[in-house]
């Protein structure tokens, strides 16, 4: 990609990204009620499928992340933010410590 080619892109993201605030007959009531999947994850790992079918009640699973480590908090499977965990109302929850810029967002969808 030349640098005049990544000029461009960047220029579409950008109008892209703003183009709804441009536009003054844009009703975004439409979608702010369409349901997506919040999902938090603490870790991943991989393991075989022999050590897959020993697991059971009391088992313990070894993560590829660090106790401390921020959570990665995903919007219908797309990384969006990362936070850690609080407890509200003896409910856990997520506080949010780092949120993805919506133009880092669409640079992830190419």
């Amino acid at each position: 990609m030349t640098a005049n080619d990544a000029a461009v892109v960047d220029r579409i993201e950008s109008d892209a990204l703003n183009g709804f605030a441009a536009e003054g007959d844009v009703n975004l009531d439409m979608i702010l009620d369409v349901p997506v999947t919040l999902a938090m994850e603490v870790g991943r790992t991989r393991i075989s499928i022999r050590n897959l079918l020993q697991l059971n009640q009391g088992s313990v699973v070894e993560l590829d992340r660090a106790a401390g480590e921020p959570l990665d908090v995903f919007v219908n499977g797309t990384l969006v933010a990362h936070g850690e965990v609080v407890v509200i109302n003896e409910k856990f929850g997520i506080r949010l410590t780092d949120v993805v810029s919506p133009a880092e967002r669409v640079r992830k969808l190419r």
